[in-house]
């Protein structure tokens, strides 16, 4: 599947209007390949001065891949509140569930010139602090670098600084991202943390967007 273009149209026929998601670019492919899915779209949508993500999920199908593209530009606080509700409703779904559908996040490669995704499917989301009991990395809007308690470092140095710390009982450890990031910032965090800290981040059970 091939996407040359940064711009995923969506023409709804039913009100004759054409809508466009502008995906977030990184220059690494997660997976490059989805079959059987069905598409969701989040877009951007201005009334007056206030910003909306409305979301268009009318071919989504509960036994298929879900590929959530959602437009680069709007803030966490308004994506993962609309995530949330689609992963309930695929999650409680008995009758057409498939136990080996997955849900994307979708992105553009900008050097392989191809659509490419990123699997989140068992990570549940919480709009709120992670408790004390957990170790905390965190991601902050505008920054590249993370702040591990209030010492900033890099993605690439989370598993090597958090295991040269000696803990008398080894804490869980969470991602809280600044709920005011844009969706690109959080996606780009996402794919590094992926190559960096985990070969699968999808196994990771929380996040936490505050």
């Amino acid at each position: 599947m091939k996407y040359f273009s940064l711009i995923i149209a969506l023409l709804l026929f039913s009100c004759e209007e054409k809508k466009d998601v502008l995906l977030p670019k990184s220059n690494i492919s997660i997976v490059k390949n989805v079959e059987d899915l069905s598409p969701i779209y989040i877009f951007l949508k201005i009334e007056e001065k206030d910003t909306i993500a409305e979301v268009n999920r009318k071919n989504s199908i509960i036994s298929t891949n879900w590929i959530f593209n959602i437009d680069k530009r709007l803030p966490l606080r308004l994506v993962i509140p609309e995530v949330i509700k689609l992963q309930e409703k695929k999650r409680v779904e008995k009758a057409h569930k498939n136990e080996k559908a997955e849900n994307y996040y979708s992105y553009a490669d900008s050097v392989g010139k191809n659509l490419a995704f990123l699997p989140f499917t068992k990570v549940y989301y919480k709009m709120e602090k992670p408790n004390k009991e957990n170790f905390v990395f965190r991601f902050r809007k505008g920054k590249k670098e993370v702040l591990m308690g209030n010492k900033e470092i890099k993605i690439s140095e989370i598993l090597q600084r958090f295991y040269s710390i000696k803990f008398e009982r080894v804490p869980d450890v969470v991602f809280l991202f600044d709920k005011n990031m844009s969706y690109e910032e959080y996606i780009q965090h996402k794919i590094l943390l992926q190559k960096y800290v985990s070969y699968n981040l999808d196994k990771l059970p929380v996040e936490f967007i505050f």
